[in-house]
């Protein structure tokens, strides 16, 4: 019996951002946490990344408590550091320089050696106006597929 693939999304990400580049990192968790992730239990929401001392972390990132972790059981809100590359790291470090530039989880998953990977994206905030033209345009590609298909 294959295990059910972990694919965690944060869908706001794409509405509130225009994404410029991404990244896949590898995450630093705990035994509990590991546990309480391959189970599908975890959340995106609110949650972003930053720079501190040339590492990157993550933050507010939600990972329900293991059922069956007794006393050794992890905060289920704590902060977790993101592993990639040195390159990678001083080059997300001089673009957080630029205004209006920041880190936003995209999706957290499993990869098929069984690790633990966030894909992150290097993202602008989007103005109002932008947002609504995101909307107007999923609405009309709605419009469209419904009257291409009769």
């Amino acid at each position: 019996m294959k295990p059910t693939p972990v694919n965690i999304k944060n869908r706001r990400a794409s509405f509130d951002y225009e994404i410029i580049d991404t990244y896949t990192a590898g995450i630093v968790l705990t035994g509990t946490e590991i546990k309480s992730l391959r189970q599908g239990k975890g959340s995106l929401v609110d949650t972003f990344c930053y720079m501190n001392r040339g590492e990157l972390w993550v933050k507010n990132m939600y990972i329900a408590e293991y059922f069956y972790g007794s006393y050794n059981n992890h905060n289920a809100r704590r902060e977790r550091k993101l592993l990639l590359t040195k390159k990678e790291l001083g080059k997300l470090q001089r673009d957080l320089l630029n205004p209006g530039f920041t880190v936003v989880p995209l999706r957290l998953f499993i990869n098929e050696k069984g690790l633990a990977k966030v894909a992150i994206g290097l993202c602008k905030g989007k103005k109002e106006y932008d947002k609504r033209e995101t909307i107007r345009e999923r609405d009309d590609k709605r419009y469209m597929d419904r009257f291409m298909k009769h």
